[in-house]
């Protein structure tokens, strides 16, 4: 049983005041106490989700030669292919037990921005694999709108206060492939524990154990999602605006019984990173003489280019 709370973004957009109400208290208070919800109600049609599984299986499965020509080097890592072991965690040396994909922000009316971001990078082999990628990414982000329209309600803020500092972020969507684990790892796991960078992160495929959140007192908690359900968690861009009022989770994925070493497991999320202008000072109304200013000012832009270099996807 998952000890996640469970909260439907279909109450939010009902246009009925009292099942909105409802949903800004469910998942202001759980991202105050865990700082993760499993949501249903999305933006995702299970057709979507079935065929982007598929495409990500059809790519982790062509030759790895074909897999390496698209790794770019020179971008760290922001889009296209990231090979077996190359991420790790803040503070560790091992990487983790996992290859990647990514997919970025689809600009529009911002040539800045259109300049700036990496672009893209296509798949000649699988002619679905880029236009499924770009609609899953659109759906994320159009849900994690509605999910941070939410929580600036239940922070006191205007609905729409995240909404221009999100539109053109620089939000990425990973299909992360786990391969069967061949040879007892040495020190190594599927993704060693850390706590997210971004805003929030919603994450598709937590539906079965290795998904793991430290609660707050220091024990570790299965996190497991529905069918139709995504892991939303608060990343630690979030939580530096909120002065730690809503809290990012340290989490991790562990490595399978041994049983199951030979099994891949596959997992898909969307880091919600607004543009890099965004301000992350903490909010006035979450400095109090109970909770002093914890955080030192700073843009996303600067604090995100700080967390790549301790991940080791940056050189300094």
């Amino acid at each position: 049983m998952s000890a996640i709370p469970s909260v439907n973004l279909a109450d939010f957009t009902s246009g009925d005041p009292q099942r909105k109400a409802k949903f800004i208290k469910e998942i202001g208070s759980a991202f105050e106490n865990i700082g993760f919800v499993a949501l249903s109600g999305h933006f995702l049609s299970d057709d979507l989700v079935s065929d982007l599984y598929a495409e990500i299986k059809k790519f982790f499965t062509l030759p790895q030669d074909t897999k390496d020509s698209y790794e770019i080097e020179g971008i760290g890592g922001q889009r296209g292919y990231t090979s077996f072991g190359k991420e790790h965690a803040k503070g560790r040396k091992e990487g983790d037990l996992k290859e990647f994909w990514h997919f970025g922000q689809y600009v529009e009316d911002n040539a800045k921005l259109a300049e700036e971001y990496p672009d893209n990078v296509t798949v000649a082999e699988l002619p679905k694999f880029n236009e499924i990628g770009k609609e899953t990414y659109q759906m994320l982000e159009k849900t994690a709108k509605y999910v941070l329209r939410a929580l600036a309600l239940h922070l006191g803020l205007t609905e729409t206060y995240f909404d221009e500092w999100i539109k053109n972020g620089n939000s990425i969507l990973r299909p992360i492939h786990y391969p069967p684990i061949t040879t007892e790892p040495k020190n190594a796991v599927r993704a060693a524990a850390h706590g997210d960078i971004n805003l929030i992160t919603l994450l598709m495929g937590a539906h079965g154990k290795g998904l793991q959140v430290q609660n707050h007192k220091k024990e570790w908690v299965d996190a497991i999602a529905q069918p139709n359900e995504l892991m939303i968690n608060v990343g630690d861009m979030l939580s530096r605006l909120t002065n730690n009022k809503l809290k990012s989770t340290i989490h991790q994925v562990v490595n399978p019984p041994k049983e199951l070493w030979g099994t891949s497991r596959y997992s898909i999320p969307f880091f919600m990173h607004p543009v890099s202008e965004m301000p992350l000072n903490c909010l006035e109304d979450c400095v109090t003489a109970d909770n002093p200013k914890q955080f030192e000012d700073i843009t996303a832009g600067a604090y995100l280019h700080e967390r790549l270099i301790e991940l080791g996807l940056v050189k300094k």
